[in-house]
């Protein structure tokens, strides 16, 4: 019998990361035995309706599943893109651990000719599953078409060589992990695309009484993520809003020293409060709401309203 047993989505980028999380566990405690448990999530089983159409719906939509076998203690440990992890945590449920980041920007995988996205011509069509993405693209480029596209990261790109979409927008650290970089075309900064809340980051999830599991989970933590992770989700918390709103967040932190930026927008792209602050990690928590309440004063209260 397997010391942990550790639940992830059956996706090769999912099963990667639980792989990550299985290769550390053994490194940093020799003789534990692990097993990876695939479990099959509504997100997974529904391919064919785009994020935001899901509405109310898609709150949880990779996640649910994973914490309903933890919180049943048939899996002791949970691995997830922790951008797909809803900021209202699960009664009973904790982040143990937050990975070190990948990269955390937003790249671009366009068709052969193409170097950047300001190479696109007009009329140009782009795949990209998220509305942060659509309304920022949009921002800086309304003469483009944007349109849904689901599917994994092998999907996507293979949408782009079979010629249904002439470049996708993903995120670099998935392409990266899967041994994809090669095919990105464009890493979108900052100023041009901000991320996702806790892109890049893998969240460790366990129980909370679990002793043992959180003890030996616990070597997976790394703290500059954590603290970056932590405002860039108290921000979006704050917002009340997730993958129904076009909201971006990205902290970088410089010793204790934590930078956050954050914007709402319309999903036409025609409308962002963008904003910015800077505080101490210790006050990770409280960096992400002043910044929330900044922008909310600031207009962002008006482009939330239709979603709420």
């Amino acid at each position: 019998m397997p010391n942990i047993v550790i639940g992830s989505r059956g996706s090769q980028l999912a099963l990667w990361q639980a792989n990550w999380a299985k290769t550390n566990l053994e490194r940093n405690h020799p003789g534990l035995s692990i097993e990876i448990r695939i479990i099959t999530t509504r997100g997974d089983r529904i391919r064919d309706v785009s994020l935001p159409k899901l509405g109310e719906q898609g709150k949880g939509l990779f996640t649910k599943e994973l914490e309903d076998e933890m919180l049943a203690s048939r899996i002791d440990i949970a691995v997830h893109s922790l951008k797909d992890l809803p900021t209202e945590m699960t009664s009973g449920l904790h982040l143990a651990a937050i990975s070190e980041r990948e990269d955390v920007r937003d790249a671009l995988v366009a068709r052969s000719g193409i170097a950047s996205l300001a190479d696109l011509k007009p009329e140009t069509r782009v795949g990209t599953s998220s509305l942060r993405r659509q309304s920022q693209i949009k921002a800086i480029r309304p003469d483009l078409v944007v349109e849904p596209v689901r599917g994994n990261v092998d999907t996507r790109i293979s949408k782009v060589d079979q010629g249904s979409f002439d470049a996708v927008i993903l995120a670099s650290a998935g392409l990266i992990r899967l041994g994809h970089e090669t095919r990105i075309t464009e890493y979108l900064e900052d100023d041009v695309m901000l991320p996702a809340a806790g892109q890049g980051a893998l969240g460790i999830q366990t129980r909370v009484g679990d002793d043992k599991v959180n003890s030996i989970a616990r070597c997976l933590d790394d703290s500059p993520s954590r603290w970056a992770c932590t405002a860039e989700r108290a921000f979006l918390k704050a917002l009340g809003g997730g993958c129904l709103v076009p909201i971006a967040a990205h902290a970088t932190v410089e010793g204790k020293t934590i930078r956050l930026a954050g914007l709402v927008a319309s999903p036409d792209g025609d409308q962002i409060v963008r904003g910015s602050i800077v505080g101490h990690a210790d006050k990770a928590e409280d960096l992400g709401a002043a910044l929330a309440e900044d922008l909310l004063s600031r207009g962002a209260d008006r482009l939330l309203a239709p979603e709420q």
